[in-house]
């Protein structure tokens, strides 16, 4: 009989009325019943959060920080049953979850030294006629509730980038996890319950995602909106938050462009990771790479070489490099867009069919640029190689997206390099590495169609508080 899990409000387990089945992407077994969430929940879960956002909002920054100091710690020491949550539910290879459940413990750390570093400046009033006799200086205050909406690709350490800022800042939260991994934000909700978060002021809600995302972002009483999704879903977002804050991290079609002086045993072991890193189910995951046409070929060799040597299963068998999507329709998708891109004249270098969730690293090189693999987010364990003859063509076919997240440039020659760093346009560029590079310090956010915003522990905090302004003028005489 597996667990029920039932909706996390004001600091206690609550019940609703139905419960649907979490199954495993990688078997089908089933995980657990979950609670789906009706909109009189949501409305208690919104309720609680008001209530103890006055609560968190006089609670001093070094009880927020030791809170989630203290959350850090218990993840470290519980890192072996956290991993295995996430392995289980999103079909993360254990490796790779392992590596998530040391990123996360490492975000909340990072919130909780931000927790006790939120301060203002102060303000020259006399710089301008009439500010003579006035002292001014600037605060940062809690926006007061936070809508979280959370995917399922980092269930853990996406929600510490949404969790983590707002508590630190001194507000409240209504999570709405990805319907396939709410376990992950369960069990980091009954972890910050023992670190000693006020009751109310993390509340869980899952089910329905667009019924219940929809009611957490109309509500009047939440403040700002942080998602992490598609780019479709978060226009919708955005059309219906009005004046609220929002921050949208939103999709990527990631690409990386190769000099013909880079190390080409280097580079293609890099793309390696990059291209097939959690089946390619990451937003910065490299899709395209245009290399210069003396060394694109022996590049998309070597990458080939590397997908066949990845060891494809079960996601808790510690050998494991890749395993599941999270859906078989994912994969389906996905094989179908390569067949088309072989239909259309592409090359099938490394790779093959889908069987059921499981899609075969894939490598393809002569993708045209119209094919859906170029224009579109794959989101799967799947890259393109394609030819380029100068560097200016390899920026133009980079720019040629509605995405811009992160892209980078292998090359040996700084005035590429600076060239480069000048012309892509993405939220950040990279020099001598792949854009599948994220610290969960720096600031982190596209352009176009990859979303508003920046998260990052420091820049997600900016977004989640108002700026005050305090003007003190001198004894009137």
């Amino acid at each position: 009989m597996s667990v029920r899990k039932h909706l996390w409000i004001g600091g206690a387990d609550r019940e609703t009325r139905s419960y649907v089945p979490l199954t495993a992407p990688y078997d089908g077994g089933t995980l657990a019943e979950i609670a789906n969430a009706e909109p009189a929940d949501v409305e208690l879960a919104i309720v609680a959060a008001a209530d103890a956002a006055s609560v968190m909002r006089a609670l001093p920054a070094h009880r927020r920080s030791a809170i989630l100091e203290r959350l850090s710690d218990l993840l470290t020491e519980r890192r072996e049953e956290a991993a295995r949550i996430v392995a289980q539910e999103a079909a993360k290879p254990l490796k790779a979850a392992y590596a998530e459940i040391d990123r996360t413990a490492a975000t909340y750390k990072f919130a909780a030294e931000e927790a006790k570093r939120l301060h203002g400046e102060t303000v020259p009033m006399d710089a301008a006629p009439g500010g003579e006799g006035r002292v001014a200086y600037t605060k940062r205050e809690p926006i007061g509730v936070v809508g979280a909406i959370t995917p399922f690709n980092f269930p853990m350490n996406l929600v510490a980038h949404k969790v983590g800022p707002a508590l630190a800042a001194g507000n409240a939260v209504v999570l709405k996890p990805a319907t396939q991994t709410p376990l992950s934000a369960f069990y980091i909700a009954e972890l910050l319950h023992e670190a000693g978060l006020p009751a109310g002021a993390l509340n869980v809600v899952t089910g329905d995602g667009k019924r219940v995302g929809e009611q957490i972002v109309a509500d009047p009483r939440i403040g700002a909106v942080s998602f992490t999704g598609s780019a479709a879903v978060g226009a919708s977002i955005r059309a219906q938050a009005g004046l609220k804050r929002v921050t949208l991290e939103l999709g990527s079609n990631s690409a990386v462009i190769v000099d013909d002086d880079a190390d080409l045993d280097a580079v293609a072991r890099r793309c390696a990771e990059g291209a097939f890193g959690y089946q390619g189910q990451v937003c910065i995951s490299l899709q395209r790479i245009y290399a210069m046409a003396s060394v694109a070929d022996a590049l998309a060799a070597r990458i080939a070489e590397a997908a066949s040597r990845l060891v494809v299963g079960d996601p808790l068998d510690p050998r494991t490099d890749l395993s599941a999507m999270i859906a078989p329709r994912e994969a389906s998708r996905a094989s179908a867009w390569i067949d088309d891109a072989v239909r259309r004249g592409a090359t099938l270098l490394a790779g093959g069919p889908a069987h059921g969730a499981v899609l075969p690293p894939s490598v393809l090189t002569g993708v045209p640029d119209d094919a859906e693999l170029s224009r579109r987010e794959a989101f799967a364990p799947v890259v393109l190689v394609n030819k380029v003859d100068s560097i200016a063509e390899a920026i133009a076919r980079a720019n040629d997206s509605s995405y811009g997240l992160q892209v980078g440039i292998y090359t040996n020659r700084l005035d590429v390099a600076l060239r480069a760093t000048e012309e892509l346009a993405a939220g950040t560029v990279l020099v001598n590495d792949i854009p599948t590079f994220r610290l969960d310090h720096m600031p982190y956010g596209g352009v176009k169609e990859s979303g508003l915003g920046r998260e990052g522990v420091r820049y997600a905090i900016e977004a989640l508080t108002e700026l005050k302004l305090v003007i003190w003028r001198s004894a009137i005489k």
